[in-house]
């Protein structure tokens, strides 16, 4: 047995049910994460109105959801790295759903801000571990769709949380938000306590054993007992687990990829939160009741779950690169034409198809490409590195949003996310590689070293 040869077991599965189980095991955690995320938006539009809170309050609220995500996502990556896939994520969800019950009894918005930050800690470790977690399974044919999947589970989670804070928040109160999202934590934690270990990350810690019983097992379910094909024949020896550096992630390709997904990180980020969090205090803020500017705001984010359908519809045929860079300008288009619609249709229409764009853009950037670009040695810390980038650029994000909402309006605040989009465009358009289609140990690889490419089986659709 080789270090690779895990990862060919894997890679030359066909589709069944396992790979189903495990997408909707990762899918409902992450489900969760972006409720908790995506429900600020209405909670804090609710507290402006209720006089508990103003645009300034709400930018500290939001700086401490980052700086918890932004240790979050670093502490995801140490831990992950080194204890396991499986291990961090429990951990992690159970710290945002207790944090999340804790908030629906906060007295006032000081105390709020204070456990929105444990929530971000566990908000922030959930992006990254489920992402990593969900490729290190997915043999190459259906990697980027399944990854592009789970983006749906997430994403799904803007409009649930949006819809559901218009039917919620103005009768019941914004308190029931974050009791639902601690409940439905709880749950899942539940539901994922058998789910196994990653073997491609046990065979990199050098744990060959428990590698090959847990392949094993899931070999047996997808071809039946007796029924597994023998696997190649290895003439090397089982490598020793290697300690790999994180300033691995500093030199040679892997320099280049982490700029590179760190880049995505940062506007990915910039465009979600400096955007579509602050839709419904824009709309107060120009006039609207509460109850108009959440109904606004879910018509447009009804293009959260679609754009992230349309992302796992084309992760496999487009390809992750040049979807990235081809769906980075549309949205700069979209994002210039918004601010000079005045009419509400128009508004919605374009307000829609930008979060759409934006929602196709993680879903073959966060969701499938990042993860891929790491080898599984240091794949979290890679994925921990970018997202934790990301997110300390982001802290500073809502107090520069409000300045230039105040200066100059909604064509300002989309003329920075504008830009933002012109820069991921070039930077993976120049420094990506297209990771479509190869086994994850083909990617990671140096060029003279890289492993073959198992093929996968295919089941018919």
């Amino acid at each position: 047995m080789t270090r690779s040869s895990i990862g060919y077991r894997l890679d030359r599965l066909p589709r069944g049910k396992f790979h189903t189980r495990m997408l909707f095991l990762v899918g409902a955690g992450m489900f969760f994460d972006g409720f908790d995320i995506y429900l600020a938006a209405g909670v804090l539009g609710a507290l402006v109105r209720e006089g508990l809170s103003d645009v300034d309050r709400n930018a500290w609220f939001l700086s401490a959801t980052f700086a918890g995500m932004t240790v979050g996502a670093w502490l995801a990556g140490v831990l992950g790295d080194r204890y396991g896939r499986r291990f961090t994520y429990q951990f992690n969800l159970a710290v945002f759903g207790i944090a999340s019950l804790a908030a629906a009894f906060a007295p006032d918005i000081v105390w709020l801000t204070a456990f929105r930050f444990v929530m971000g800690l566990g908000l922030g470790a959930e992006i990254v571990v489920g992402y990593g977690t969900l490729s290190e399974f997915m043999p190459p044919a259906i990697r980027g769709r399944y990854a592009a999947l789970l983006a749906v589970f997430t994403n799904s989670a803007l409009f649930v949380a949006t819809f559901g804070g218009f039917l919620i928040i103005p009768y019941l109160g914004w308190r029931w938000m974050f009791a639902i999202a601690g409940i439905g934590a709880g749950i899942v934690w539940l539901m994922r306590k058998n789910m196994p270990e990653s073997p491609r990350w046990l065979e990199a810690k050098g744990r060959h054993a428990e590698a090959e019983a847990i392949t094993r097992r899931i070999e047996e379910e997808a071809y039946g007992p007796g029924a597994v094909p023998a696997a190649p024949v290895q003439r090397i020896a089982p490598a020793a687990a290697v300690d790999t550096p994180l300033s691995t992630l500093f030199r040679g390709q892997l320099l280049v990829r982490t700029i590179t997904g760190i880049v995505i990180n940062v506007v990915n980020n910039l465009i979600t939160h400096g955007f579509i969090t602050w839709m419904p205090t824009f709309f107060l803020a120009q006039g609207l009741t509460v109850t108009r500017s959440l109904g606004f705001t879910a018509v447009m984010t009804l293009g959260a779950p679609l754009g992230a359908f349309l992302g796992c519809l084309m992760a496999e045929s487009i390809g992750r690169k040049r979807g990235i860079v081809l769906f980075s300008f549309v949205a700069l288009v979209i994002g210039l034409a918004y601010p000079q619609a005045s009419d509400p249709v128009l508004v919605m229409a374009l307000g829609f198809c930008l979060v759409a764009c934006v929602f196709i853009l993680g879903a073959l950037s966060i969701a499938a490409y990042v993860p891929e670009l790491f080898p599984t040695e240091i794949r979290l810390r890679g994925v921990g590195l970018c997202s934790t980038t990301g997110r300390l650029a982001n802290i500073g994000i809502p107090f520069l949003i409000a300045f230039l909402y105040t200066k100059g309006g909604i064509g300002a605040v989309l003329g920075l996310i504008s830009a933002g989009l012109f820069v991921q465009g070039v930077v993976v358009a120049v420094l990506g590689v297209e990771t479509k289609g190869m086994a994850l140990e083909a990617v990671s690889a140096e060029p003279d070293e890289a492993p073959p490419v198992a093929t996968a089986a295919r089941r018919p659709a």
